[in-house]
Protein backbone atom coordinates (compact mmCIF):
# COMPACT_ATOMS: atom_id res chain seq x y z
CA UNK A 1 0.00 0.00 0.00
CA UNK A 2 1.33 3.53 -1.15
CA UNK A 3 0.37 6.67 0.48
CA UNK A 4 -1.81 7.99 -2.94
CA UNK A 5 -4.05 5.32 -1.73
CA UNK A 6 -4.97 6.37 1.57
CA UNK A 7 -7.27 10.10 0.31
CA UNK A 8 -4.67 12.14 1.12
CA UNK A 9 -4.32 15.54 -0.97
CA UNK A 10 -1.86 16.08 -3.70
CA UNK A 11 -0.46 18.61 -1.95
CA UNK A 12 0.18 16.29 1.24
CA UNK A 13 1.23 13.29 -1.21
CA UNK A 14 3.93 16.01 -2.60
CA UNK A 15 5.69 17.05 0.66
CA UNK A 16 5.04 13.32 1.64
CA UNK A 17 6.72 12.48 -1.09
CA UNK A 18 9.36 15.41 -1.24
CA UNK A 19 10.79 14.28 2.62
CA UNK A 20 11.33 10.48 0.67
CA UNK A 21 8.62 8.27 2.66
CA UNK A 22 6.69 5.88 0.10
CA UNK A 23 5.27 3.47 1.80
CA UNK A 24 3.15 4.28 5.26
CA UNK A 25 3.58 2.63 8.36
CA UNK A 26 1.05 -0.09 9.95
CA UNK A 27 -0.89 2.66 12.12
CA UNK A 28 -0.41 5.40 9.36
CA UNK A 29 -2.41 2.70 6.85
CA UNK A 30 -5.11 1.92 9.60
CA UNK A 31 -5.74 5.80 10.80
CA UNK A 32 -5.51 8.15 8.24
CA UNK A 33 -8.67 6.35 6.48
CA UNK A 34 -10.66 6.83 9.31
CA UNK A 35 -9.53 10.65 10.40
CA UNK A 36 -10.43 11.42 6.76
CA UNK A 37 -14.24 10.08 7.10
CA UNK A 38 -14.27 11.91 10.43
CA UNK A 39 -14.85 8.88 12.85
CA UNK A 40 -12.88 9.26 16.26
CA UNK A 41 -10.09 6.68 16.52
CA UNK A 42 -8.19 5.04 19.42
CA UNK A 43 -4.32 4.22 18.31
CA UNK A 44 -2.74 2.02 20.59
CA UNK A 45 1.02 1.37 19.58
CA UNK A 46 4.52 1.24 20.80
CA UNK A 47 6.64 3.87 20.32
CA UNK A 48 8.02 4.72 17.11
CA UNK A 49 5.88 3.44 15.03
CA UNK A 50 4.89 7.05 12.89
CA UNK A 51 1.92 7.87 15.30
CA UNK A 52 2.59 11.88 14.85
CA UNK A 53 1.69 11.62 11.02
CA UNK A 54 -0.91 9.68 11.49
CA UNK A 55 -2.87 12.16 12.67
CA UNK A 56 -0.28 14.90 10.57
CA UNK A 57 -0.72 14.08 7.28
CA UNK A 58 -5.07 13.36 7.14
CA UNK A 59 -4.98 17.05 9.60
CA UNK A 60 -3.50 18.88 6.82
CA UNK A 61 -5.29 17.45 3.81
CA UNK A 62 -9.09 18.58 6.04
CA UNK A 63 -7.54 22.03 6.70
CA UNK A 64 -7.08 22.67 3.04
CA UNK A 65 -10.75 23.79 3.55
CA UNK A 66 -11.97 26.81 5.65
CA UNK A 67 -9.70 29.65 7.49
CA UNK A 68 -8.76 30.56 10.80
CA UNK A 69 -10.16 33.18 12.87
CA UNK A 70 -8.44 35.19 15.73
CA UNK A 71 -8.02 33.81 19.05
CA UNK A 72 -10.27 30.73 18.13
CA UNK A 73 -8.35 27.20 16.59
CA UNK A 74 -9.28 24.79 14.39
CA UNK A 75 -7.64 21.93 15.44
CA UNK A 76 -6.05 21.31 18.96
CA UNK A 77 -3.31 19.18 19.59
CA UNK A 78 -2.32 18.46 23.48
CA UNK A 79 1.33 17.04 24.20
CA UNK A 80 2.84 15.72 27.76
CA UNK A 81 6.20 17.96 26.99
CA UNK A 82 7.78 20.59 25.49
CA UNK A 83 9.75 18.89 23.30
CA UNK A 84 7.09 16.54 21.97
CA UNK A 85 5.01 19.70 20.98
CA UNK A 86 7.73 21.31 19.18
CA UNK A 87 8.20 18.07 17.45
CA UNK A 88 4.82 17.87 16.05
CA UNK A 89 5.22 21.67 15.08
CA UNK A 90 8.18 20.38 12.75
CA UNK A 91 6.04 17.58 11.02
CA UNK A 92 3.60 20.26 10.43
CA UNK A 93 6.17 22.37 8.77
CA UNK A 94 7.58 19.56 7.19
CA UNK A 95 4.36 18.20 5.31
CA UNK A 96 2.51 21.16 5.45
CA UNK A 97 5.17 23.20 3.00
CA UNK A 98 2.78 23.58 -0.05
CA UNK A 99 -0.19 24.76 2.54
CA UNK A 100 -0.47 28.30 3.64
CA UNK A 101 -1.07 27.14 7.48
CA UNK A 102 -0.90 29.22 10.75
CA UNK A 103 0.80 26.99 13.38
CA UNK A 104 0.90 28.05 17.03
CA UNK A 105 2.99 26.31 19.54
CA UNK A 106 2.31 27.36 23.01
CA UNK A 107 4.54 25.56 25.65
CA UNK A 108 6.68 27.02 28.43
CA UNK A 109 9.83 28.68 28.29
CA UNK A 110 8.42 31.38 25.72
CA UNK A 111 7.26 34.70 26.29
CA UNK A 112 3.25 34.77 26.31
CA UNK A 113 3.12 38.06 24.80
CA UNK A 114 4.65 36.38 21.44
CA UNK A 115 2.35 33.32 22.02
CA UNK A 116 -0.57 35.90 22.73
CA UNK A 117 0.07 37.92 18.95
CA UNK A 118 -0.14 34.42 16.94
CA UNK A 119 -3.26 33.38 18.87
CA UNK A 120 -5.05 37.23 17.99
CA UNK A 121 -3.86 36.16 14.43
CA UNK A 122 -5.87 33.63 14.01
CA UNK A 123 -4.29 29.74 13.47
CA UNK A 124 -5.30 27.05 11.85
CA UNK A 125 -3.49 24.12 14.48
CA UNK A 126 -3.01 24.74 17.91
CA UNK A 127 -0.31 22.47 19.50
CA UNK A 128 0.20 22.88 23.65
CA UNK A 129 0.97 21.73 26.43
CA UNK A 130 -2.08 21.39 29.23
CA UNK A 131 -1.04 23.59 31.95
CA UNK A 132 0.02 26.96 28.94
CA UNK A 133 -3.47 26.15 27.13
CA UNK A 134 -5.33 26.95 30.61
CA UNK A 135 -3.49 29.86 31.35
CA UNK A 136 -3.63 31.71 27.95
CA UNK A 137 -7.61 30.17 29.01
CA UNK A 138 -7.68 32.09 31.94
CA UNK A 139 -6.47 35.10 30.58
CA UNK A 140 -9.48 35.54 28.33
CA UNK A 141 -6.69 35.31 25.51
CA UNK A 142 -8.01 31.55 23.64
CA UNK A 143 -11.42 30.10 22.95
CA UNK A 144 -11.90 26.55 22.46
CA UNK A 145 -15.46 27.05 20.69
CA UNK A 146 -14.01 26.25 17.14
CA UNK A 147 -11.78 23.21 17.71
CA UNK A 148 -13.38 20.81 15.25
CA UNK A 149 -10.68 18.30 15.78
CA UNK A 150 -8.93 17.28 19.41
CA UNK A 151 -5.53 15.26 19.37
CA UNK A 152 -4.60 14.04 22.34
CA UNK A 153 -1.10 12.13 22.26
CA UNK A 154 0.59 10.05 24.61
CA UNK A 155 -2.44 9.86 27.22
CA UNK A 156 -0.38 7.87 29.30
CA UNK A 157 2.69 9.76 30.18
CA UNK A 158 -0.51 12.72 30.66
CA UNK A 159 -1.89 10.09 32.86
CA UNK A 160 2.18 9.84 34.68
CA UNK A 161 3.16 13.42 34.52
CA UNK A 162 -0.45 14.27 36.60
CA UNK A 163 -2.41 15.91 33.50
CA UNK A 164 -5.23 13.74 33.38
CA UNK A 165 -7.68 16.46 35.63
CA UNK A 166 -5.98 19.42 33.24
CA UNK A 167 -7.14 17.17 30.07
CA UNK A 168 -10.44 16.53 31.15
CA UNK A 169 -10.79 20.01 32.06
CA UNK A 170 -10.04 21.30 28.36
CA UNK A 171 -12.50 18.02 27.04
CA UNK A 172 -15.02 20.00 28.71
CA UNK A 173 -14.41 23.37 27.04
CA UNK A 174 -14.45 22.37 23.26
CA UNK A 175 -17.47 21.32 21.11
CA UNK A 176 -19.18 18.15 22.23
CA UNK A 177 -19.07 17.35 18.28
CA UNK A 178 -15.88 17.98 17.76
CA UNK A 179 -13.77 14.58 15.90
CA UNK A 180 -11.30 13.11 18.71
CA UNK A 181 -7.96 11.28 18.24
CA UNK A 182 -6.82 9.78 21.12
CA UNK A 183 -3.16 7.83 21.46
CA UNK A 184 -1.68 5.95 23.37
CA UNK A 185 1.77 3.19 24.00
CA UNK A 186 -0.25 1.76 26.89
CA UNK A 187 -3.81 1.12 28.17
CA UNK A 188 -3.85 1.18 32.16
CA UNK A 189 -7.35 0.78 33.09
CA UNK A 190 -7.40 5.05 33.95
CA UNK A 191 -6.97 5.44 30.52
CA UNK A 192 -9.05 3.05 29.08
CA UNK A 193 -11.72 5.21 31.29
CA UNK A 194 -10.65 8.32 29.48
CA UNK A 195 -10.70 7.06 26.02
CA UNK A 196 -14.50 5.84 27.04
CA UNK A 197 -15.64 9.32 28.24
CA UNK A 198 -13.71 11.99 25.44
CA UNK A 199 -14.61 8.79 22.42
CA UNK A 200 -17.49 8.55 20.44
CA UNK A 201 -17.63 4.79 18.41
CA UNK A 202 -14.32 5.17 17.95
CA UNK A 203 -12.26 2.88 15.64
CA UNK A 204 -9.69 1.22 17.67
CA UNK A 205 -6.41 0.25 16.04
CA UNK A 206 -3.91 -1.50 17.69
CA UNK A 207 -0.44 -2.40 15.49
CA UNK A 208 1.48 -3.90 18.33
CA UNK A 209 0.87 -5.83 21.96
CA UNK A 210 0.64 -3.43 24.62
CA UNK A 211 3.82 -2.75 25.88
CA UNK A 212 5.40 -4.35 24.08
CA UNK A 213 9.24 -4.11 22.79
CA UNK A 214 10.34 -4.13 18.93
CA UNK A 215 12.32 -7.10 18.20
CA UNK A 216 15.35 -4.65 16.54
CA UNK A 217 16.20 -4.06 20.19
CA UNK A 218 19.08 -5.93 21.45
CA UNK A 219 18.38 -6.02 25.58
CA UNK A 220 20.98 -6.89 28.57
CA UNK A 221 21.31 -6.83 31.74
CA UNK A 222 24.51 -5.59 33.60
CA UNK A 223 25.41 -6.27 37.43
CA UNK A 224 26.58 -3.26 39.35
CA UNK A 225 27.56 -2.49 42.49
CA UNK A 226 25.11 0.24 44.30
CA UNK A 227 27.33 2.92 44.98
CA UNK A 228 27.35 5.85 42.66
CA UNK A 229 31.07 5.81 41.42
CA UNK A 230 30.43 2.48 40.86
CA UNK A 231 27.73 2.56 38.67
CA UNK A 232 29.31 5.47 37.05
CA UNK A 233 32.35 3.25 36.23
CA UNK A 234 30.31 0.04 35.36
CA UNK A 235 28.55 2.92 32.72
CA UNK A 236 31.53 4.03 31.26
CA UNK A 237 32.95 0.61 30.87
CA UNK A 238 29.86 -0.15 28.77
CA UNK A 239 30.38 2.87 27.04
CA UNK A 240 34.46 2.39 25.79
CA UNK A 241 32.86 -0.97 25.00
CA UNK A 242 29.97 -1.04 23.01
CA UNK A 243 30.24 -2.26 19.41
CA UNK A 244 28.95 0.30 16.59
CA UNK A 245 28.42 2.77 18.96
CA UNK A 246 27.08 6.06 17.27
CA UNK A 247 25.04 7.75 19.56
CA UNK A 248 23.58 6.90 22.92
CA UNK A 249 20.97 8.07 25.59
CA UNK A 250 21.93 7.47 28.96
CA UNK A 251 18.21 7.94 31.36
CA UNK A 252 18.39 9.01 34.90
CA UNK A 253 15.60 8.48 37.41
CA UNK A 254 16.37 12.00 39.24
CA UNK A 255 17.05 14.86 37.28
CA UNK A 256 19.85 15.69 39.93
CA UNK A 257 21.56 12.48 38.98
CA UNK A 258 21.62 13.66 35.20
CA UNK A 259 23.83 16.79 35.87
CA UNK A 260 26.24 14.63 38.61
CA UNK A 261 26.12 11.63 35.52
CA UNK A 262 26.83 14.73 32.73
CA UNK A 263 29.45 16.46 34.77
CA UNK A 264 31.08 13.30 35.72
CA UNK A 265 31.07 11.74 32.01
CA UNK A 266 32.55 14.72 30.86
CA UNK A 267 35.26 14.69 33.23
CA UNK A 268 36.59 11.25 31.95
CA UNK A 269 36.87 13.00 28.04
CA UNK A 270 33.08 12.07 26.84
CA UNK A 271 31.15 14.55 24.91
CA UNK A 272 28.53 14.65 26.51
CA UNK A 273 25.15 16.93 27.32
CA UNK A 274 22.26 16.80 29.57
CA UNK A 275 18.58 16.98 29.21
CA UNK A 276 16.07 17.43 32.27
CA UNK A 277 12.79 18.84 33.11
CA UNK A 278 14.56 21.75 35.49
CA UNK A 279 16.45 23.48 32.65
CA UNK A 280 15.20 26.22 30.36
CA UNK A 281 13.26 25.73 27.25
CA UNK A 282 16.13 27.24 25.20
CA UNK A 283 19.10 24.58 26.45
CA UNK A 284 16.45 21.95 26.37
CA UNK A 285 16.12 22.44 22.69
CA UNK A 286 19.69 23.16 22.13
CA UNK A 287 20.94 19.92 23.85
CA UNK A 288 18.61 18.07 21.57
CA UNK A 289 19.43 19.96 18.45
CA UNK A 290 23.20 18.85 19.36
CA UNK A 291 22.29 15.24 19.99
CA UNK A 292 20.64 14.97 16.39
CA UNK A 293 23.19 16.89 14.51
CA UNK A 294 25.95 14.43 15.77
CA UNK A 295 27.67 17.61 17.37
CA UNK A 296 27.26 15.15 20.73
CA UNK A 297 27.15 11.85 20.55
CA UNK A 298 25.90 11.22 24.54
CA UNK A 299 23.14 12.70 25.58
CA UNK A 300 21.97 11.94 29.86
CA UNK A 301 18.27 12.56 30.36
CA UNK A 302 15.29 11.89 32.63
CA UNK A 303 12.08 10.89 31.49
CA UNK A 304 11.21 14.27 29.52
CA UNK A 305 13.29 12.12 26.39
CA UNK A 306 11.38 8.77 26.86
CA UNK A 307 8.26 9.55 24.95
CA UNK A 308 7.78 10.53 21.51
CA UNK A 309 10.80 12.31 20.75
CA UNK A 310 11.62 11.49 17.20
CA UNK A 311 15.57 10.54 17.05
CA UNK A 312 15.47 7.83 14.00
CA UNK A 313 19.12 6.96 14.24
CA UNK A 314 20.14 6.00 18.42
CA UNK A 315 22.03 3.04 18.32
CA UNK A 316 22.01 2.50 21.85
CA UNK A 317 20.51 3.41 25.54
CA UNK A 318 21.54 2.99 28.90
CA UNK A 319 19.46 2.43 31.72
CA UNK A 320 22.01 4.11 34.23
CA UNK A 321 18.83 3.28 36.82
CA UNK A 322 15.98 0.80 36.63
CA UNK A 323 12.94 2.88 35.98
CA UNK A 324 10.29 2.91 38.98
CA UNK A 325 7.66 2.39 36.80
CA UNK A 326 7.62 -0.58 33.98
CA UNK A 327 6.07 1.36 31.04
CA UNK A 328 9.05 3.85 31.08
CA UNK A 329 11.19 0.56 30.04
CA UNK A 330 9.61 0.46 26.79
CA UNK A 331 9.36 4.23 26.19
CA UNK A 332 13.20 4.15 27.24
CA UNK A 333 14.59 1.56 25.05
CA UNK A 334 11.99 2.52 22.21
CA UNK A 335 14.59 5.18 21.69
CA UNK A 336 16.88 2.88 19.49
CA UNK A 337 15.55 0.09 16.91
CA UNK A 338 13.50 2.61 15.22
CA UNK A 339 12.20 2.47 11.51
CA UNK A 340 13.86 -1.04 11.43
CA UNK A 341 17.28 -0.23 12.37
CA UNK A 342 18.75 -2.15 14.61
CA UNK A 343 19.39 -1.33 18.31
CA UNK A 344 21.08 -2.06 21.96
CA UNK A 345 19.52 -1.40 25.44
CA UNK A 346 21.58 -2.05 28.29
CA UNK A 347 20.46 -1.60 31.85
CA UNK A 348 22.41 -0.87 35.29
CA UNK A 349 21.23 -3.25 37.59
CA UNK A 350 21.94 -3.24 41.40
CA UNK A 351 20.56 -4.99 44.42
CA UNK A 352 17.41 -3.75 45.99
CA UNK A 353 16.35 -3.28 41.92
CA UNK A 354 14.39 -6.45 42.06
CA UNK A 355 11.21 -6.23 42.09
CA UNK A 356 11.62 -3.65 39.94
CA UNK A 357 13.32 -5.49 36.60
CA UNK A 358 10.73 -8.31 37.71
CA UNK A 359 8.08 -5.93 36.85
CA UNK A 360 9.65 -4.92 33.47
CA UNK A 361 9.79 -8.52 32.64
CA UNK A 362 6.66 -8.65 33.32
CA UNK A 363 5.34 -6.34 31.08
CA UNK A 364 7.40 -7.21 28.05
CA UNK A 365 6.46 -10.80 28.58
CA UNK A 366 10.43 -12.08 28.10
CA UNK A 367 13.19 -12.46 30.59
CA UNK A 368 15.98 -10.08 29.35
CA UNK A 369 19.13 -11.56 29.65
CA UNK A 370 22.83 -10.73 31.56
CA UNK A 371 25.34 -9.03 29.24
CA UNK A 372 27.77 -10.51 32.10
CA UNK A 373 27.41 -12.05 35.59
CA UNK A 374 24.22 -11.63 37.38
CA UNK A 375 23.08 -9.85 40.70
CA UNK A 376 24.45 -13.33 42.56
CA UNK A 377 28.01 -12.43 41.19
CA UNK A 378 27.92 -9.08 43.60
CA UNK A 379 29.52 -9.05 47.05
CA UNK A 380 27.01 -9.56 49.92
CA UNK A 381 27.96 -6.77 51.24
CA UNK A 382 30.33 -3.77 49.45
CA UNK A 383 32.37 -1.90 51.86
CA UNK A 384 31.47 1.34 51.28
CA UNK A 385 27.88 0.11 52.67
CA UNK A 386 29.07 -0.98 55.67
CA UNK A 387 31.03 1.89 56.24
CA UNK A 388 27.97 4.10 55.87
CA UNK A 389 26.28 2.10 58.50
CA UNK A 390 28.84 2.50 60.99
CA UNK A 391 28.53 5.74 62.10
CA UNK A 392 24.60 5.62 62.18
CA UNK A 393 24.97 2.60 64.43
CA UNK A 394 27.28 3.87 67.18
CA UNK A 395 25.44 6.88 67.71
CA UNK A 396 22.25 4.81 67.59
CA UNK A 397 19.67 6.10 70.64
CA UNK A 398 19.73 3.24 72.25
CA UNK A 399 23.23 2.41 72.10
CA UNK A 400 23.44 6.05 73.47
CA UNK A 401 21.66 5.21 76.24
CA UNK A 402 23.24 2.27 77.10
CA UNK A 403 26.12 4.29 77.41
CA UNK A 404 24.60 6.79 79.71
CA UNK A 405 23.89 3.76 82.23
CA UNK A 406 27.74 2.49 81.81
CA UNK A 407 29.20 5.83 83.49
CA UNK A 408 32.88 5.16 84.28
CA UNK A 409 33.18 2.17 82.27
CA UNK A 410 32.45 4.14 79.08
CA UNK A 411 35.72 6.13 78.62
CA UNK A 412 38.12 2.67 79.10
CA UNK A 413 35.75 0.63 76.77
CA UNK A 414 35.94 3.08 73.98
CA UNK A 415 38.61 1.92 71.50
CA UNK A 416 41.70 3.83 71.20
CA UNK A 417 41.40 6.33 68.06
CA UNK A 418 44.15 5.86 65.80
CA UNK A 419 46.41 8.82 65.39
CA UNK A 420 45.19 10.74 61.84
CA UNK A 421 48.74 9.04 59.93
CA UNK A 422 47.24 5.60 60.41
CA UNK A 423 43.46 6.65 59.29
CA UNK A 424 42.54 4.48 56.26
CA UNK A 425 41.93 6.98 53.53
CA UNK A 426 38.00 6.35 53.29
CA UNK A 427 37.47 9.02 51.26
CA UNK A 428 39.94 8.73 48.48
CA UNK A 429 38.10 5.11 48.40
CA UNK A 430 35.15 6.25 47.94
CA UNK A 431 34.98 8.40 45.18
CA UNK A 432 37.27 8.18 42.44
CA UNK A 433 39.13 11.06 41.39
CA UNK A 434 37.35 12.58 38.11
CA UNK A 435 33.97 11.97 40.18
CA UNK A 436 35.00 14.26 43.02
CA UNK A 437 32.73 17.46 43.22
CA UNK A 438 33.79 20.43 43.72
CA UNK A 439 33.86 21.48 47.87
CA UNK A 440 30.66 23.87 49.07
CA UNK A 441 31.83 27.59 49.24
CA UNK A 442 31.73 29.22 52.47
CA UNK A 443 29.74 32.91 52.06
CA UNK A 444 30.81 34.74 48.63
CA UNK A 445 33.51 32.71 47.95
CA UNK A 446 35.46 33.92 45.10
CA UNK A 447 32.77 35.72 43.96
CA UNK A 448 32.83 39.08 46.52
CA UNK A 449 31.76 42.32 44.88
CA UNK A 450 34.48 44.82 44.68
CA UNK A 451 32.73 47.38 46.74
CA UNK A 452 33.07 44.88 49.86
CA UNK A 453 36.87 44.51 49.30
CA UNK A 454 37.34 48.87 49.83
CA UNK A 455 39.05 49.42 52.82
CA UNK A 456 36.66 51.44 55.41
CA UNK A 457 37.98 54.93 56.69
CA UNK A 458 35.94 55.75 59.79
CA UNK A 459 36.12 59.19 61.40
CA UNK A 460 36.93 60.36 64.73
CA UNK A 461 33.83 61.51 65.93
CA UNK A 462 34.05 64.23 69.10
CA UNK A 463 32.76 63.69 72.59
CA UNK A 464 29.41 65.71 72.50
CA UNK A 465 29.83 68.10 75.46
Amino acid sequence: MSFAELGLSEKVLQAVSAAGYTTPTPIQAQAIPHVLARRDVLGVAQTGTGKTAAFTLPMLTRLEQGRARARMPRTLILEPTRELAAQVEENFERYGTNHKLNVALLIGGVSFADQDAKITRGVDVLIATPGRLLDHFERGKLLLTGVELLVIDEADRMLDMGFIPDIERIVKLVPFTRQTLFFSATMPPEIQRLADDFLHNPVRIEVARPASTASTIEQRLVATGGEGHQKRKTLRRLIRGAEELKNGIIFCNRKRDVAQLQKSLANHGFTVAALHGDMDQRARMAALDAFRSGEIPLLVASDVAARGLDIPAVSHVFNFDVPHHAEDYVHRIGRTGRAGRNGSAFTLVARGDEKALAAIESLIGQPIPWAEGDLGSLPEEEPGEARERRPRERGGRGERGERSRRGERRTEERPKTPRREDRPRAAARRRNEDDAMPEAEVGLGAHVPAFLLRPVILKKRKDRE
